[in-house]
């Protein structure tokens, strides 16, 4: 008789290392991105030196059809070459009606190093707050 499989173990944090400080975040840079227990796709990502905190969600973990065009420039800031697919995630914000997310300035993050930046899309047809699984689009 063998034993059952053991469950695959939690995915730990990563360092997060933005190449310039994301709007608002002024003069923070160094970051630990850590899984939420129970909220597959969903993270915390945790300033190193202050008491600041964003919630982010993995873009490809949902249904919501997001794929942005990241600019040849970004994948250069980042450290990204030919062939490597950065990880694109997007800010979470909890509200009584629900979360909203912002397609139009996303995080795009190199998976090996943790080089990340925060892109303000030119494309208008992402909303800058939409209801997750909410269809609609908001306040473009």
């Amino acid at each position: 008789m063998t034993a059952p499989a053991a469950p695959a173990p939690a995915e730990s944090g990563v360092s997060v290392e933005f190449a310039s400080p994301m709007p608002g975040l002024n003069p923070y840079t160094a970051f630990r991105l850590d899984p939420v227990d129970g909220a597959a796709g969903l993270y915390a990502l945790r300033a190193l030196d202050a008491d600041v905190r964003l919630f982010l969600l993995d873009a490809g973990s949902g249904a919501f059809g997001y794929a942005p065009e990241i600019p040849a420039a970004v994948r250069v800031e980042i450290g990204a070459v030919d062939g490597d697919e950065p990880r694109v995630l997007v800010v979470a914000n909890p509200a009584d009606d629900g979360v909203y997310i912002n397609l139009r300035a996303p995080i795009v993050m190199h998976r090996e190093t943790g080089r990340a930046v925060q892109v303000i899309l030119e494309d208008q047809a992402y909303p800058i707050r939409a209801l997750l699984g909410g269809g609609d689009r908001q306040d473009a």
